[in-house]
């Protein structure tokens, strides 16, 4: 679990260092950007739609992990403004919160007990 717990740290800090720096050369100037890249039909679009599908996937991910409750519905839209970042952070307090068991980290107390792992 500890080194999860680096690797996490780890993209916190290298994609917070990379966004700080496009954003003094670039601005905050996203959007059109990320659209322009899809619309172009193009292999930076066809990234960019990959990475939208896992921000998806992430966004109902964390919804259904909180059994899509209003601060779990809050939670996964974030992601699409948070990313990475916010997915890692996330999982970090998670990781200590479950006390390192994955189960309970992935999946909430309610689900992980209904499988039997928790007493």
């Amino acid at each position: 679990m500890t080194l999860f717990r680096i690797y996490l740290a780890a993209w916190i800090v290298a994609i917070g260092a990379y966004t700080a720096v496009t954003i003094a050369n670039h601005g905050l100037d996203l959007l059109p950007v990320f659209f322009g890249d899809m619309a172009e039909m193009a292999w930076p679009g066809q990234f960019n739609v990959d990475f939208l599908g896992f921000l998806c996937l992430g966004g109902v991910w964390l919804a259904w992990r909180h059994h899509f409750s209003l601060g779990g519905i809050a939670l996964g839209l974030f992601v699409f403004a948070g990313g990475m970042p916010f997915v890692a952070s996330y999982l970090l307090f998670q990781s200590w919160r479950s006390r390192g068991d994955v189960a309970v980290m992935l999946l909430g107390e309610a689900r992980a007990h209904s499988l039997g792992r928790l007493a």
